[in-house]
């Protein structure tokens, strides 16, 4: 498989400098921020740094024999316990190397993604990890032209930037969908936060939902709320599913957290699980386990893909050529609750 055509060498001054038709003196003054260039010029140079996916090099414009020893590790969130997770596999990995993890935060907002990826790289770090595969399309424009290695994690895609390490997401769903089916449930609910959030929640559900309705099966509601994944989530809305569908006998969660939150309002409301209502989710959180019945989920493996992303990327820094695809597996769980 072909990889994107990547520059071997950072692009300079003078390349920024020919495309925006300014001296090579002009470029220098916009990227360092003076205030003497006129605000055409100014918007000319940027539009051409943009075009090119130049950014400046802060280290060699402060100390010229500076090596970065960092490694931009960029997450949608610290407040759900999967990113931690993955972190952990990557610093076990990076403690043992003289490089460190630099981490920033997006919030599940892409162009927020894209803000950090710009101001990491402006400090030249030696390699970037990235979490999923959906990203702004300036930041494919950005990384394509960049000379270190990059590592999507989490989620697979076979047009990775450079690198990717990750499970499918839509066969995660698909193989909950028929381990379900088999086992005789027919009418269906969904809840999670809003597909917009959780992008790989979204391709979870689509494979789970392309699969109950090829198999004689049915989504009876699908309802997704505009915040993040989290046990309030499931315990505050799961009721809205039950009293407007009293027919779903599963519903199937974006992850455990929600799931859980869901199984403390059933067993506080005399809701017997699973005779009542199966539950089945995503993650192989603890959680998913310490609820009073175990939770049926699919296991992701959150540390084994944060530990292999950051041995390919130290590979790729140590001359190597690790695999550019690599597919972390997962593992159904069955547990009381179906």
């Amino acid at each position: 498989m072909s990889r994107p055509k990547r520059k071997d060498k950072p692009y300079t001054f003078n390349e920024v400098a020919e495309i925006a038709g300014v001296c090579t003196m002009t470029v220098s003054r916009v990227m360092r921020g003076k205030s003497y260039v006129s605000e055409k010029t100014r918007q000319r140079v940027l539009d051409a740094a943009n075009e090119l996916g130049y950014v400046h090099n802060r280290i060699a414009g402060s100390l010229a024999s500076a090596h970065s020893s960092q490694i931009a590790v960029i997450i949608p969130s610290l407040k759900n316990i999967v990113f931690p997770e993955l972190l952990d596999g990557i610093t076990d990995v990076l403690d043992n190397t003289n490089y460190q993890a630099i981490i920033g935060v997006t919030d599940y907002d892409l162009e927020r993604e894209r803000d950090l990826i710009h101001s990491m790289i402006a400090w030249r770090p030696a390699g970037i990890i990235l979490t999923n595969a959906s990203h702004h399309q300036d930041v494919h424009r950005l990384l394509s032209k960049v000379s270190i290695p990059i590592v999507e994690t989490m989620e697979l895609t076979r047009k990775p930037i450079d690198m990717c390490v990750g499970i499918d997401h839509r066969r995660a769903g698909a193989g909950m969908a028929r381990y379900l089916l088999k086992k005789g449930y027919r009418k269906f609910g969904y809840l999670g936060s809003d597909h917009s959030f959780d992008q790989t929640a979204g391709k979870r559900f689509e494979g789970f939902s392309d699969t109950v309705e090829k198999n004689e099966g049915s989504i009876e509601v699908k309802l997704t709320v505009p915040e993040q994944s989290g046990i309030k989530l499931g315990r505050n809305n799961i009721a809205q599913i039950l009293d407007n569908h009293p027919d779903v006998e599963v519903v199937y969660f974006s992850n455990d957290a929600v799931a859980a939150g869901a199984m403390m309002f059933c067993l506080a409301e005399n809701i017997r699980i699973p005779e009542d209502l199966a539950i089945a989710s995503f993650s192989g959180l603890e959680i998913a386990d310490a609820m009073p019945l175990a939770i049926t989920t699919t296991l992701s493996p959150r540390y084994d893909m944060g530990k292999i992303s950051a041995e390919h990327l130290m590979q790729r820094l140590e001359g190597e050529t690790p695999p550019a695809i690599k597919n972390a597996g997962f593992k159904l769980r069955i547990g009381q609750t179906t």
